[in-house]
């Protein structure tokens, strides 16, 4: 398993691991469908959104990687720092920095 020194550094290499448009596209959606999930759980009080959340996303970005990128996911290796990256990885989207 490959040690990163900093975020910065392991962020860079997954900007790389997400090569493909697809996966990236899932990946937002998954991002997306995650953030939906917490609002609904929060506005509706309904735990159920909360089990919602992690298969959305987890799911759409697994499917990005197996079905697109053909690579294992940073989650399996890097499991804080790659769900940092997904948010990041959505805000450098939303600003751009990221293209889909």
């Amino acid at each position: 398993m490959r040690r990163f020194a900093t975020f910065a550094e392991f962020y860079a290499h997954y900007l790389g691991e997400h090569a493909n448009r697809a996966c990236r596209r899932l990946h937002f959606a998954g991002t997306l469908a995650v953030i939906a999930a917490l609002v609904a759980a929060a506005v509706t009080r309904d735990a159920r959104w909360l089990v919602a959340a992690p298969l959305a996303g987890y799911g759409l970005a697994w499917i990005g990687h197996f079905c697109f990128e053909h690579n294992r996911p940073a989650t399996l290796r890097h499991p804080l720092y790659s769900l940092a990256a997904d948010f990041v990885m959505f805000n450098d989207v939303l600003r751009g920095r990221v293209k889909l």
